[in-house]
């Protein structure tokens, strides 16, 4: 079996990383597998929702596989790796639909950044997030997988996390705001809860909702006129506000 599988159910294309052996440690495959993943979601308009999850029930993801970086030989091939790992985080959050982490054990380094990079994230009980390379290889993030985090966690925590090389339990992450969607015994049960509210939505109402969120490091004085343009100038829209004076559910097409 592949190292990562993907499965379209309902709308939702569910990517699941599948090296329960070792925790779903990355591999260069499963990096390049997680992008093809968000270039479907975009590319196919029957995926309405992404869902990244870990097989084996003990790791989300735990990093990036350390034999990766056997080959290295420089500094400079640590910036290669940075940038690489910057792009397939930027791809996450350049997904038009609604992204998901549905996290079981160990979220970890890299895992950890996937994390931030989709919109929401469940989690059950016992799970564990955190960047412990100050105890472990002595590496560092690059600037912008730092600002991920602190985006997600703070600048506060962020910094606990990093310089103490702690893990943040879930019993702790459910109080950080707007970090853990749910918590959930059952992760099946949870998505199956989660995603319909997803799927369900108005297409450009979700589109312009993440384009416009993406857009706020332009800062307050951004255009959005070509944003607010299209969704207002929608078929989706004009038959919606017919649907609510005729008092029944619209029915979303996205265009």
């Amino acid at each position: 079996m592949s190292d990562a599988t993907t499965a379209l159910d309902a709308g939702v294309l569910t990517l699941t990383f599948r090296r329960a052996a070792q925790h779903n440690a990355l591999t260069w495959d499963m990096y390049a597998a997680l992008v093809d993943a968000c270039e479907r979601a975009d590319a196919d308009d029957e995926v309405r929702a992404l869902v990244v999850r870990g097989d084996g029930g003990r790791a989300f993801v735990a990093g990036t596989d350390i034999g990766q970086f056997a080959a290295f030989t420089s500094g400079a091939d640590g910036v290669a790796y940075e940038k690489r790992v910057t792009e397939v985080l930027d791809r996450i959050r350049a997904v038009q639909v609604p992204t998901v982490s549905a996290v079981e054990g160990y979220c970890v380094g890299g895992g950890l950044g996937i994390a931030c990079a989709t919109d929401l994230r469940i989690a059950t009980p016992g799970s564990r997030f955190g960047v412990p390379i100050a105890r472990t290889l002595g590496n560092c993030l690059s600037a912008r997988t730092l600002d991920l985090l602190v985006e997600s966690l703070g600048r506060a925590l962020t910094a606990d996390l990093l310089l103490t090389a702690r893990f943040l339990e879930t019993d702790e992450a459910r109080r950080v705001p707007g970090f853990l969607h749910a918590v959930v015994d059952d992760l099946d049960a949870g998505l199956a809860e989660l995603t319909p509210r997803l799927t369900g939505g108005a297409p450009l109402t979700i589109w312009a909702t993440k384009e416009l969120l993406r857009g706020r490091a332009d800062g307050p004085d951004r255009d959005d006129s070509a944003v607010v343009e299209r969704v207002y100038g929608s078929a989706d829209f004009r038959a919606a506000v017919a649907a609510f004076g005729d008092r029944r559910p619209p029915t979303w097409t996205g265009n």
